[in-house]
Protein backbone atom coordinates (compact mmCIF):
# COMPACT_ATOMS: atom_id res chain seq x y z
CA UNK A 1 0.00 0.00 0.00
CA UNK A 2 1.19 3.50 -0.85
CA UNK A 3 2.41 5.11 2.38
CA UNK A 4 3.36 8.47 0.88
CA UNK A 5 0.46 10.12 2.66
CA UNK A 6 2.18 9.44 5.99
CA UNK A 7 5.10 11.72 5.08
CA UNK A 8 2.70 14.52 4.18
CA UNK A 9 0.64 14.01 7.33
CA UNK A 10 3.77 14.12 9.49
CA UNK A 11 4.92 17.30 7.70
CA UNK A 12 1.62 19.06 8.47
CA UNK A 13 1.70 17.87 12.09
CA UNK A 14 5.25 19.26 12.39
CA UNK A 15 4.04 22.60 11.01
CA UNK A 16 1.28 22.62 13.63
CA UNK A 17 3.77 21.92 16.43
CA UNK A 18 6.18 24.58 15.16
CA UNK A 19 3.45 27.22 15.18
CA UNK A 20 1.98 26.10 18.50
CA UNK A 21 5.19 25.97 20.49
CA UNK A 22 6.74 28.88 18.59
CA UNK A 23 3.93 31.17 19.75
CA UNK A 24 2.86 29.56 23.03
CA UNK A 25 6.33 28.77 24.39
CA UNK A 26 8.86 30.92 22.55
CA UNK A 27 6.60 33.94 22.06
CA UNK A 28 7.52 34.37 18.39
CA UNK A 29 4.37 36.33 17.57
CA UNK A 30 6.15 38.72 15.21
CA UNK A 31 7.74 35.87 13.24
CA UNK A 32 4.52 33.90 12.74
CA UNK A 33 2.20 36.90 12.56
CA UNK A 34 4.15 39.34 10.39
CA UNK A 35 7.40 38.05 8.91
CA UNK A 36 6.17 34.69 7.59
CA UNK A 37 2.87 36.03 6.11
CA UNK A 38 4.64 38.85 4.27
CA UNK A 39 7.35 36.49 2.99
CA UNK A 40 4.72 33.95 1.90
CA UNK A 41 2.70 36.59 0.04
CA UNK A 42 5.84 37.83 -1.74
CA UNK A 43 6.87 34.31 -2.81
CA UNK A 44 3.34 33.54 -3.97
CA UNK A 45 3.05 36.67 -6.13
CA UNK A 46 6.54 36.42 -7.63
CA UNK A 47 6.26 32.65 -8.19
CA UNK A 48 2.79 32.88 -9.72
CA UNK A 49 3.78 35.70 -12.08
CA UNK A 50 6.99 33.90 -13.06
CA UNK A 51 5.20 30.64 -13.88
CA UNK A 52 2.48 32.35 -15.89
CA UNK A 53 5.01 34.50 -17.75
CA UNK A 54 7.11 31.43 -18.53
CA UNK A 55 4.09 29.63 -19.99
CA UNK A 56 2.96 32.73 -21.90
CA UNK A 57 6.33 33.03 -23.64
CA UNK A 58 6.53 29.34 -24.54
CA UNK A 59 6.11 28.88 -28.32
CA UNK A 60 3.14 26.83 -29.51
CA UNK A 61 4.18 25.64 -32.97
CA UNK A 62 1.14 23.44 -33.63
CA UNK A 63 -2.61 23.52 -33.16
CA UNK A 64 -3.07 20.82 -30.52
CA UNK A 65 -6.50 21.39 -28.92
CA UNK A 66 -7.98 18.39 -27.13
CA UNK A 67 -11.19 17.43 -28.86
CA UNK A 68 -14.05 15.07 -28.15
CA UNK A 69 -16.47 15.92 -30.94
CA UNK A 70 -16.87 16.50 -34.67
CA UNK A 71 -14.61 19.14 -36.16
CA UNK A 72 -16.04 21.85 -38.43
CA UNK A 73 -16.18 20.20 -41.85
CA UNK A 74 -18.72 19.96 -44.66
CA UNK A 75 -21.92 22.01 -44.30
CA UNK A 76 -24.18 18.98 -43.82
CA UNK A 77 -21.99 17.47 -41.06
CA UNK A 78 -22.98 18.78 -37.65
CA UNK A 79 -20.08 20.27 -35.68
CA UNK A 80 -19.54 19.87 -31.93
CA UNK A 81 -19.38 23.63 -31.40
CA UNK A 82 -18.01 23.62 -27.85
CA UNK A 83 -16.24 20.26 -27.68
CA UNK A 84 -14.39 21.01 -30.91
CA UNK A 85 -14.60 24.80 -31.41
CA UNK A 86 -13.49 26.36 -34.67
CA UNK A 87 -13.88 30.01 -33.59
CA UNK A 88 -12.66 32.17 -30.73
CA UNK A 89 -16.23 32.49 -29.47
CA UNK A 90 -16.50 28.72 -29.20
CA UNK A 91 -13.18 28.61 -27.34
CA UNK A 92 -14.41 31.21 -24.83
CA UNK A 93 -17.58 29.22 -24.12
CA UNK A 94 -15.53 26.04 -23.83
CA UNK A 95 -13.15 27.68 -21.35
CA UNK A 96 -16.05 29.03 -19.27
CA UNK A 97 -17.62 25.57 -19.08
CA UNK A 98 -14.25 24.07 -18.20
CA UNK A 99 -13.20 26.58 -15.55
CA UNK A 100 -16.56 27.03 -13.84
CA UNK A 101 -18.15 23.60 -14.26
CA UNK A 102 -15.27 21.15 -15.00
CA UNK A 103 -16.97 19.90 -18.14
CA UNK A 104 -14.16 17.58 -19.19
CA UNK A 105 -14.08 16.00 -15.73
CA UNK A 106 -17.87 15.58 -15.87
CA UNK A 107 -17.36 13.36 -18.93
CA UNK A 108 -14.46 11.47 -17.40
CA UNK A 109 -14.68 7.69 -17.10
CA UNK A 110 -12.48 4.98 -15.62
CA UNK A 111 -12.36 1.33 -16.49
CA UNK A 112 -12.18 -1.76 -14.36
CA UNK A 113 -11.70 -5.44 -15.03
CA UNK A 114 -14.59 -7.33 -13.49
CA UNK A 115 -14.22 -11.04 -13.01
CA UNK A 116 -10.73 -10.84 -14.46
CA UNK A 117 -12.01 -10.68 -18.04
CA UNK A 118 -14.83 -8.20 -18.52
CA UNK A 119 -13.82 -4.59 -19.13
CA UNK A 120 -16.29 -2.11 -17.64
CA UNK A 121 -16.36 1.66 -17.98
CA UNK A 122 -17.58 3.66 -14.97
CA UNK A 123 -18.66 7.29 -14.96
CA UNK A 124 -16.72 9.19 -12.30
CA UNK A 125 -19.62 11.39 -11.25
CA UNK A 126 -18.56 11.47 -7.60
CA UNK A 127 -15.08 12.76 -8.46
CA UNK A 128 -16.64 15.52 -10.58
CA UNK A 129 -19.16 16.44 -7.88
CA UNK A 130 -16.70 16.64 -4.99
CA UNK A 131 -14.01 18.35 -7.09
CA UNK A 132 -16.54 20.98 -8.13
CA UNK A 133 -17.73 21.38 -4.53
CA UNK A 134 -14.14 21.69 -3.31
CA UNK A 135 -13.15 24.43 -5.74
CA UNK A 136 -16.34 26.45 -5.38
CA UNK A 137 -16.27 26.17 -1.58
CA UNK A 138 -12.63 27.24 -1.53
CA UNK A 139 -13.45 30.26 -3.70
CA UNK A 140 -16.35 31.27 -1.44
CA UNK A 141 -14.16 30.93 1.67
CA UNK A 142 -11.46 33.13 0.12
CA UNK A 143 -13.99 35.79 -0.89
CA UNK A 144 -15.63 35.73 2.55
CA UNK A 145 -12.28 36.38 4.18
CA UNK A 146 -11.96 39.65 2.27
CA UNK A 147 -14.12 41.18 5.00
CA UNK A 148 -11.03 41.07 7.23
CA UNK A 149 -9.00 43.13 4.76
CA UNK A 150 -11.46 45.89 3.88
CA UNK A 151 -13.30 48.56 5.79
CA UNK A 152 -16.10 49.12 4.99
CA UNK A 153 -16.78 45.57 3.83
CA UNK A 154 -17.89 45.54 0.17
CA UNK A 155 -21.61 44.87 -0.25
CA UNK A 156 -21.02 41.86 -2.51
CA UNK A 157 -18.89 40.22 0.18
CA UNK A 158 -21.66 40.80 2.70
CA UNK A 159 -24.24 39.40 0.27
CA UNK A 160 -22.17 36.29 -0.37
CA UNK A 161 -21.70 35.84 3.36
CA UNK A 162 -25.48 36.12 3.83
CA UNK A 163 -26.09 33.42 1.21
CA UNK A 164 -23.40 31.20 2.68
CA UNK A 165 -24.69 31.35 6.26
CA UNK A 166 -27.80 29.20 6.33
CA UNK A 167 -28.61 28.67 10.02
CA UNK A 168 -28.14 30.28 13.41
CA UNK A 169 -28.13 27.81 16.24
CA UNK A 170 -29.34 28.95 19.67
CA UNK A 171 -29.15 27.14 22.95
CA UNK A 172 -31.38 27.92 25.89
CA UNK A 173 -30.15 27.43 29.41
CA UNK A 174 -31.95 27.95 32.72
CA UNK A 175 -30.37 31.35 33.18
CA UNK A 176 -29.53 32.86 29.79
CA UNK A 177 -29.69 32.36 26.06
CA UNK A 178 -26.42 31.70 24.30
CA UNK A 179 -26.24 32.29 20.55
CA UNK A 180 -23.63 30.64 18.33
CA UNK A 181 -22.34 32.18 15.09
CA UNK A 182 -24.20 31.33 11.92
CA UNK A 183 -22.99 28.17 10.23
CA UNK A 184 -21.27 28.75 6.90
CA UNK A 185 -21.86 26.04 4.31
CA UNK A 186 -18.63 26.72 2.43
CA UNK A 187 -16.33 25.79 5.31
CA UNK A 188 -18.10 22.49 5.97
CA UNK A 189 -18.33 21.62 2.26
CA UNK A 190 -14.64 22.40 1.82
CA UNK A 191 -13.67 20.05 4.65
CA UNK A 192 -15.94 17.21 3.45
CA UNK A 193 -14.76 17.56 -0.15
CA UNK A 194 -11.04 17.56 0.68
CA UNK A 195 -11.52 14.48 2.90
CA UNK A 196 -13.24 12.73 -0.02
CA UNK A 197 -10.36 13.60 -2.37
CA UNK A 198 -7.91 12.21 0.17
CA UNK A 199 -9.85 8.97 0.74
CA UNK A 200 -10.13 8.51 -3.02
CA UNK A 201 -6.36 8.54 -3.33
CA UNK A 202 -6.04 6.05 -0.48
CA UNK A 203 -8.72 3.48 -1.37
CA UNK A 204 -8.78 3.46 -5.19
CA UNK A 205 -5.82 1.24 -6.03
CA UNK A 206 -5.03 2.80 -9.43
CA UNK A 207 -4.99 6.32 -7.99
CA UNK A 208 -3.14 5.19 -4.89
CA UNK A 209 -0.40 3.63 -7.00
CA UNK A 210 0.46 6.88 -8.81
CA UNK A 211 -0.01 9.23 -5.82
CA UNK A 212 3.08 10.93 -4.44
CA UNK A 213 3.69 12.72 -1.16
CA UNK A 214 3.35 15.98 -3.09
CA UNK A 215 -0.22 14.96 -3.97
CA UNK A 216 -1.21 14.39 -0.33
CA UNK A 217 0.56 17.38 1.20
CA UNK A 218 -1.79 20.12 -0.09
CA UNK A 219 -4.80 17.99 0.89
CA UNK A 220 -3.61 17.71 4.50
CA UNK A 221 -2.63 21.38 4.49
CA UNK A 222 -6.10 22.44 3.35
CA UNK A 223 -7.63 20.10 5.93
CA UNK A 224 -5.57 21.88 8.57
CA UNK A 225 -6.72 25.28 7.31
CA UNK A 226 -10.38 24.21 7.30
CA UNK A 227 -10.26 22.51 10.72
CA UNK A 228 -8.43 25.38 12.41
CA UNK A 229 -10.86 27.86 10.85
CA UNK A 230 -13.88 25.86 12.04
CA UNK A 231 -12.38 25.59 15.53
CA UNK A 232 -11.88 29.35 15.71
CA UNK A 233 -15.40 30.10 14.54
CA UNK A 234 -17.44 27.61 16.54
CA UNK A 235 -15.43 26.13 19.40
CA UNK A 236 -12.46 28.26 20.50
CA UNK A 237 -12.98 31.84 21.57
CA UNK A 238 -11.07 34.24 19.32
CA UNK A 239 -11.06 38.02 19.55
CA UNK A 240 -12.54 38.77 16.13
CA UNK A 241 -12.00 42.51 16.56
CA UNK A 242 -8.31 41.88 17.23
CA UNK A 243 -8.09 39.65 14.16
CA UNK A 244 -9.70 42.38 12.05
CA UNK A 245 -7.24 44.99 13.34
CA UNK A 246 -4.35 42.63 12.68
CA UNK A 247 -5.36 41.80 9.08
CA UNK A 248 -6.09 45.44 8.31
CA UNK A 249 -2.62 46.25 9.58
CA UNK A 250 -1.11 43.66 7.27
CA UNK A 251 -3.11 44.98 4.32
CA UNK A 252 -2.06 48.59 4.96
CA UNK A 253 1.59 47.69 5.69
CA UNK A 254 1.30 48.89 9.27
CA UNK A 255 1.21 45.56 11.10
CA UNK A 256 0.85 45.17 14.82
CA UNK A 257 0.45 42.12 17.01
CA UNK A 258 -3.02 41.95 18.63
CA UNK A 259 -3.64 40.85 22.17
CA UNK A 260 -5.75 37.84 23.10
CA UNK A 261 -6.06 36.31 19.63
CA UNK A 262 -4.93 32.85 20.68
CA UNK A 263 -2.42 30.35 19.35
CA UNK A 264 -4.93 28.62 17.05
CA UNK A 265 -5.01 31.78 14.94
CA UNK A 266 -1.26 31.61 14.38
CA UNK A 267 -1.53 27.92 13.46
CA UNK A 268 -4.21 28.83 10.93
CA UNK A 269 -2.08 31.68 9.59
CA UNK A 270 1.00 29.45 9.24
CA UNK A 271 -0.97 26.83 7.30
CA UNK A 272 -2.24 29.52 4.92
CA UNK A 273 1.28 30.94 4.52
CA UNK A 274 2.78 27.54 3.72
CA UNK A 275 0.02 26.93 1.17
CA UNK A 276 0.84 30.25 -0.50
CA UNK A 277 4.54 29.37 -0.67
CA UNK A 278 3.81 25.86 -1.95
CA UNK A 279 1.26 26.99 -4.53
CA UNK A 280 3.45 28.33 -7.41
CA UNK A 281 5.74 25.28 -7.38
CA UNK A 282 3.09 22.56 -7.33
CA UNK A 283 0.22 21.09 -9.32
CA UNK A 284 -2.00 23.72 -7.75
CA UNK A 285 -0.74 26.07 -10.47
CA UNK A 286 -3.37 24.60 -12.75
CA UNK A 287 -5.31 27.64 -11.51
CA UNK A 288 -3.23 29.76 -13.88
CA UNK A 289 -2.13 27.07 -16.29
CA UNK A 290 -5.61 26.14 -17.49
CA UNK A 291 -5.94 29.50 -19.23
CA UNK A 292 -2.63 29.07 -21.06
CA UNK A 293 -2.97 25.44 -22.09
CA UNK A 294 -2.88 25.11 -25.90
CA UNK A 295 -5.02 21.99 -25.59
CA UNK A 296 -7.83 24.24 -24.30
CA UNK A 297 -7.35 27.80 -25.53
CA UNK A 298 -6.91 27.18 -29.27
CA UNK A 299 -9.59 26.91 -31.91
CA UNK A 300 -9.44 23.75 -34.00
CA UNK A 301 -9.61 25.36 -37.45
CA UNK A 302 -6.80 23.47 -39.16
CA UNK A 303 -9.05 22.51 -42.09
CA UNK A 304 -10.01 26.12 -42.77
CA UNK A 305 -6.71 27.85 -42.11
CA UNK A 306 -3.12 26.87 -42.67
CA UNK A 307 -0.95 27.22 -39.57
CA UNK A 308 2.78 27.54 -40.15
CA UNK A 309 5.26 26.43 -37.52
CA UNK A 310 7.02 29.61 -36.27
CA UNK A 311 10.15 27.56 -35.71
CA UNK A 312 10.48 26.80 -39.42
CA UNK A 313 13.61 28.12 -41.09
CA UNK A 314 14.54 28.19 -44.80
CA UNK A 315 15.90 24.87 -46.00
CA UNK A 316 16.66 23.56 -49.46
CA UNK A 317 14.21 20.84 -50.45
CA UNK A 318 14.35 18.42 -53.35
CA UNK A 319 11.16 19.20 -55.24
CA UNK A 320 9.21 16.64 -57.24
CA UNK A 321 10.06 18.46 -60.46
CA UNK A 322 13.77 18.11 -59.64
CA UNK A 323 13.23 14.48 -58.68
CA UNK A 324 11.47 13.74 -61.97
CA UNK A 325 14.12 15.53 -64.00
CA UNK A 326 16.73 13.36 -62.31
CA UNK A 327 14.97 10.01 -62.70
CA UNK A 328 12.59 10.56 -65.65
CA UNK A 329 14.22 8.03 -68.00
CA UNK A 330 14.30 5.31 -65.37
CA UNK A 331 10.68 6.05 -64.39
CA UNK A 332 9.56 5.69 -68.02
CA UNK A 333 11.49 2.43 -68.36
CA UNK A 334 9.83 1.15 -65.19
CA UNK A 335 6.38 2.15 -66.47
CA UNK A 336 5.83 4.83 -63.82
CA UNK A 337 3.73 7.88 -64.83
CA UNK A 338 5.57 11.13 -65.35
CA UNK A 339 4.24 14.66 -65.75
CA UNK A 340 6.20 15.34 -68.94
CA UNK A 341 7.93 13.11 -71.42
CA UNK A 342 11.66 13.27 -71.98
CA UNK A 343 12.92 15.66 -74.61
Amino acid sequence: MNKNYMFSLIAVIVLFLIAYFGVETAGLHVLFGIVIPYLAALIFIVGFVYRVRDWAYSPVPFRIPSTCGQQASLPWIRQATYDNPSSNGGVIVRMILEVLFFRSLFRNMRFELKGGKKLSYIWEKWLWLFALAFHWAFLVVVIRHLRFFAEPVPFWVQFLEYLDGFVRVEFLSDVLQVGLPGVFMSGLVLLVAVIFLFLRRVFISQVNYISLASDYFPLFLIMGIAISGILMRYFIKVDIVGVKEFTMGLATFSPSIPEGVGVIFYVHLLFVSVLLVYFPFSKLMHLGGVFLSPTRNLANNSRAKRHINPWNYPVHVHTYEEYEDEFREKMIEAGLPVEKESN
